[in-house]
């Protein structure tokens, strides 16, 4: 292990050793708790060199975000290990593309899939606007979201 350690100016008080922050008001302050009002603070990483990616022979699927869903392969109630979308970890170790239809198309929509895999090919179809400030899973076309994966495919070939 490496270690990295310098001084620095506490970035929580500016090097005032006082904070004052949303619940300090009027010329009040607080001793700062991350420097302890020395205005000081003493900065310590500790680090590895990185030789290459490390294996991890406990993961055999890959999916390439996660928009904010428990996901896993749910043996005992057998989910398959496709359900997510993704490819096989030995094909991501490989440096494979993620390979057309490999989304999370079982749980998502085409917009919420995008708006985290990669927004700029997150549709921006009238039907999806009309549910802004809402949930995509209460889209009045999200229980027949494989019609919008197929528009999506049509779309973007």
């Amino acid at each position: 292990m490496k270690t990295i350690e310098f001084d620095e100016q506490c970035p929580s008080c500016k090097g005032t050793g006082l904070y004052s922050g949303m619940a300090e008001r009027d010329g009040l302050a607080v001793v700062c708790s991350t420097c302890k009002g020395t205005g000081c603070h003493h900065f310590t990483y500790k680090y590895e060199d990185f030789t290459g990616r490390v294996e991890d022979t406990t993961i055999i699927r890959v999916v390439e975000t996660n928009p904010g869903i428990v996901i896993g392969l749910g043996k005992q109630k057998g989910i398959p290990v496709n359900a997510f979308g993704g490819m096989p970890y030995e094909d991501w170790k490989s440096g494979s593309p993620f390979p057309p239809k490999s989304e999370m198309r079982n749980y998502t929509c085409p917009a919420w899939w995008y708006q985290s895999a990669d927004y700029e090919k997150k549709p921006r179809l009238k039907e999806c606007w009309d549910t802004l400030g809402s949930t995509f899973s209460k889209c009045p076309h999200f229980a027949s979201k494989w019609l919008c994966w197929e528009r999506f495919d049509k779309e973007n070939v």
